[in-house]
């Protein structure tokens, strides 16, 4: 396969070629400082996320515990010979 500049001016057109050319010049000058940038931004995020991941994991645990209690009476009134009252609806 032969390298030709025409079909890549055709493919991509002169605004297309000359966009890569630039990003390929720029990318060491803006891609240090992106990532100067983009490191902190990203720990906030991971460190968000943790948080978010224990506060949920703390509700959950504690809409267990009430489904679980409320599970258990729920049996201690039947056990008892309570019968299940029916809601009363529209």
């Amino acid at each position: 396969m032969d390298f030709d500049l025409e079909d890549l001016v055709e493919d991509f057109g002169v605004p297309g070629l000359i966009f890569g050319l630039g990003a390929i010049v720029l990318a060491p000058i803006f891609g240090t400082a992106l990532a100067k940038v983009g490191k902190p931004i990203a720990k906030t995020a991971i460190k968000t996320s943790i948080v978010l991941y224990g506060k949920t994991k703390t509700v959950l645990a504690e809409a267990s515990e009430s489904f679980e209690d409320l599970l258990a009476e729920t049996k201690a009134e039947l056990a008892e010979g309570g019968e299940p009252k029916a809601l009363e609806g529209s």
